[in-house]
């Protein structure tokens, strides 16, 4: 998993490493026919309390998928039944996922996903929304959490020259680099979804219903 995190991203060490993976609650890996590990999620669920309430989210911590097998469905497939498995056994939870996204291939998981998500380029932020994010982000990065611009200033490293997001005519990718400008240096980007099967798209539903 080091290894491939090393191919992909720059400043990555044994110890940063390490120390992620440790809080982690599950790890998802995907391999190919001999085995070979060519894309992991590290998991963990979070809580927050938001305005008197508490509230839930599944945090994605080092996420990738190598550059062989882009397109292939077989982690957020896993990542999906995770988060429907979450889904049956908080059942009257507020729950999210959080998401943290330096690059804007994972910024575009969230419209292919899911019906409602933020921040996006079309709607503005809601406040209440705004709030849960914020307080999620403090719960897990405390100061690096950077709440005017909704960002993670503090990176552990940072993708590889060619990774980084360009302007383009997908709305999405243009907001994500306009909204974290840094996101080349490492900056993340905070971003939730409601869990909820309403919440999900047809796209996410064909996902989880492949092999």
């Amino acid at each position: 998993m080091l290894q491939l995190m090393e191919q992909h991203y720059e400043d990555v060490g044994p110890a940063a490493f390490e120390a992620d993976l440790a809080e982690k609650q599950w790890v998802i890996q995907v391999r190919d026919g001999s085995g070979e590990l060519c894309g992991f999620s590290t998991q963990m669920l979070l809580d927050a309390v938001v305005a008197g309430r508490t509230v839930k989210a599944l945090f994605s911590g080092d996420t990738i998928i190598d550059r062989r097998h882009w397109g292939d469905r077989a982690l957020t497939h896993a990542g999906g039944q995770l988060a429907m498995s979450l889904l049956d056994k908080w059942i009257d939870a507020e729950l999210y996922w959080f998401l943290i996204s330096q690059g804007f291939r994972t910024y575009r998981f969230l419209p292919v996903f899911f019906r409602d998500f933020y921040p996006r380029y079309d709607v503005p932020t809601p406040g209440a929304i705004r709030r849960v994010i914020d307080a999620l982000a403090i719960k897990k990065f405390g100061t690096q959490y950077d709440s005017s611009a909704g960002v993670i200033r503090t990176p552990t490293y940072r993708l590889r020259e060619g990774l980084a997001a360009e302007r383009s005519r997908d709305p999405h990718v243009n907001f994500f680099i306009e909204r974290n400008p840094g996101h080349a240096q490492g900056d993340e980007l905070c971003c939730i979804a409601r869990l909820s099967r309403d919440n999900f798209t047809e796209a996410a539903y064909r996902v989880l219903k492949s092999k």
